[in-house]
């Protein structure tokens, strides 16, 4: 991929006690592509994209956006960034419209820039006639979708997603798939998480997988079809081993 990183993680490590949860990982992402974290579950992909955002300090290395340091800087770092976490909450007796307002605020937006930035998102996934409900009472799948307009309100540079659809049914699966694409079309740089390989086959320019905090592979997918594996073999291998090291995919 050619182009400016925005985001760039360099020889990360996050440790809890003696536990290594993520382990040495550098990584890029450009405006303009979709980035998936690959691996399965307790891999290390959501304590990677709670380092992004700065809500858990890294044990050492460094992560930056745009040139700002992510745990330094973070106030900067997150004008820039929309997350969407696994498992959203929220806390008690705050309407969904509440929420919203709140969150345009912080991003200094004034009512009218708020309406406009989210009505058209907030129809589009079906939330207009929840939002006068508390938001702790929503389904699963419903929190997901507001932390969705949440992230999306101040037009963020880079999107980080984890596990984006987890919770969700097919017919909104596919319209956050086609807003993803949507945002990275529009220029955003976008990081996401997922366990499922045919969601990253179908939406990613590059990937990482990653296996007890540490990436094994990393590359574009046309380069890795190349490679004469496809996705599921190429996951298995890479998550099956045991001290691998990690490889990074070469492009001409």
């Amino acid at each position: 991929m050619e182009g400016q990183a925005l985001l760039k993680l360099e020889n990360i490590t996050r440790k809890f006690g003696d536990f290594t949860a993520v382990n040495g990982i550098s990584l890029e992402v450009i405006p303009g592509e979709i980035f998936a974290l690959l691996g399965p579950n307790g891999a290390g992909k959501t304590t990677c994209m709670k380092m992004i955002t700065g809500t858990l300090q890294a044990t050492s290395g460094s992560a930056s956006l745009s040139k700002n340091d992510c745990f330094q800087e973070r106030h900067l770092c997150m004008a820039q960034t929309g997350y969407v976490p696994d498992d959203p909450t929220y806390p008690p007796f705050i309407r969904a419209s509440e929420l919203i307002r709140f969150q345009g605020e912080m991003h200094g937006l004034d009512k009218d820039t708020i309406a406009r930035s989210t009505e058209p998102l907030i129809e589009r996934l079906e939330l207009s006639d929840a939002l006068e409900d508390f938001a702790t009472n929503f389904s699963k799948g419903m929190k997901k979708k507001l932390a969705v307009v949440l992230a999306l309100i101040h037009q963020p540079r880079l999107l980080v997603l984890d596990e984006l659809t987890n919770g969700l049914d097919p017919y909104a699966t596919r319209d956050l798939h086609q807003l993803m694409c949507e945002q990275r079309d529009a220029g955003a740089a976008i990081l996401f998480s997922t366990h499922l390989l045919d969601q990253a086959e179908k939406l990613c320019d590059r990937l990482a997988i990653i296996q007890k905090g540490k990436i094994s592979i990393c590359g574009s997918i046309e380069q890795i079809r190349e490679d004469n594996d496809d996705l599921e073999q190429l996951f298995f291998r890479h998550t099956s081993l045991e001290g691998e090291t990690s490889q990074t995919v070469e492009e001409d």
